[in-house]
């Protein structure tokens, strides 16, 4: 068996059928572009999901007290692109509705600082028909860019229904 090329280009996979999926179960199905974290947007999430301390918001502070060094963005702002790279990774013609089921295993690997791009490689872990549709688990490898160890790893269950 001819050992699988790791891709470190963008790319996506295209299914024309979501029962299609169940062929690929084990397979890595896409690498999505990078996303650059930025103070900003660590700062919008901060202030909707009132955690606001100081490491990810207090350049200053974080820049004089932290380990980092800097400020780091909050791991739950880093999964919160799970649905971003799945849509970027993989599509799907005849879905008309998907869902976010939940996820399973998370476990946040290493923290990203800001300015730090992201990026996301999906695999598929796990399949199975139901009325309408599928639920289906992805396991996403959220990379840092310049960095071995990734930012996080999780298995997002997705659910996704077809008109027929």
């Amino acid at each position: 068996m001819a050992e699988e090329t790791i891709k470190n280009e963008s790319y996506s996979t295209h299914f024309d059928h979501l029962a299609d999926l169940e062929n690929h179960i084990g397979k890595e199905l896409g690498l999505s572009k990078w996303i650059t974290v930025t103070q900003e947007n660590v700062n919008l999430f901060a202030k909707l999901t009132e955690d606001e301390q100081w490491i990810h918001v207090d350049v200053e502070r974080s820049k004089k007290e932290s380990p980092y060094k800097q400020t780091i963005a909050h791991g739950f702002y880093i999964i919160s692109f799970a649905s971003r790279f799945s849509y970027d990774c993989i599509t799907i013609g005849d879905v008309v509705m998907g869902v976010n089921y939940g996820m399973n295993k998370v476990r946040f690997m290493s923290p990203t600082p800001v300015g730090a791009k992201v990026r996301g490689r999906i695999s598929l872990l796990h399949f199975e028909a139901i009325p309408k549709g599928a639920k289906y688990i992805m396991k996403i490898i959220f990379e840092i860019e310049g960095q071995e160890k990734p930012a996080c790893v999780a298995e997002f269950v997705a659910q996704a229904y077809t008109a027929n």
